[in-house]
């Protein structure tokens, strides 16, 4: 081989190493600047590190604050981060698969969106789209850092999920969605699970949740047409 070939095949491979997307280790995907005392991603985003006790704090001092609209708020800044992350996303999105996100297949787009939060630690997910043509879809997380941290207390608990879930979506369709955690691993679950739909649909969700309904009996309620309590 020539010294000109290898020189080129360097700056092919060097090339590719930048816009791999294939960035799945920890040392691949996290970047530290140890100068400037600040990590980023592989996309060049600012990264913060935090402890279970840190969520558990947020978690009881907004309980103790506004009480029971501590769901309100945590879903609240989960919809603003879910809206501002499909920006962020769509951008490097198009930049590194040179496509846009209307001309992807759906299902690869959205684990190419969620497996940097994995990788951060927010868990793995599951979505299912059988009823997507009829309205909404049942998203699974396991081991939700929130659930996680909060251990069993008897109630849902990952309100920013869901908040992430309504803003990523509502920005992704253009169509104002919603959703709502209808198992949770705080409950006594193995994982939990999300609703993500229309407000009828949510509205409903939720009547039949404070009726004691489980997400069995949703999932038959809602393929089976049914909207109000």
């Amino acid at each position: 081989m020539t010294l000109a070939a290898e020189q080129s095949l360097d700056s092919l491979g060097h090339a590719l190493s930048k816009h791999k997307n294939n960035h799945y280790s920890l040392q691949d995907f996290f970047k530290p600047d140890p100068e400037h005392g600040v990590v980023r991603d592989w996309n060049g985003l600012r990264q913060i590190f935090t402890s279970e006790d840190f969520i558990i704090g947020l978690q009881e001092g907004l309980e103790e604050e506004v009480g029971d609209a501590s769901a309100a708020v945590m879903y609240t800044i989960g919809c603003e981060w879910g809206k501002k992350d499909a920006e962020v996303f769509t951008e490097w999105f198009e930049r590194d698969f040179n496509r846009s996100i209307r001309q992807t297949n759906l299902p690869f787009l959205l684990e190419t969106w969620w497996w940097p939060f994995t990788s951060q630690g927010w868990g793995r997910w599951q979505m299912d789209m059988t009823d997507r043509k009829q309205g909404f879809m049942f998203i699974s997380i396991f081991d939700s850092a929130v659930a996680r941290s909060l251990g069993d207390v008897g109630k849902p608990v990952c309100h920013l999920y869901a908040g992430l879930f309504s803003g990523f979506f509502t920005y992704l369709v253009k169509k104002k969605l919603e959703c709502i955690e209808i198992q949770c691993y705080s409950m006594g679950e193995n994982y939990c699970k999300f609703l993500l739909g229309g407000n009828d649909r949510i509205d409903a969700a939720s009547f039949w949740l404070n009726e004691g309904a489980t997400s069995r009996d949703i999932e038959k309620r809602l393929r089976n047409g049914e909207l109000t309590g």
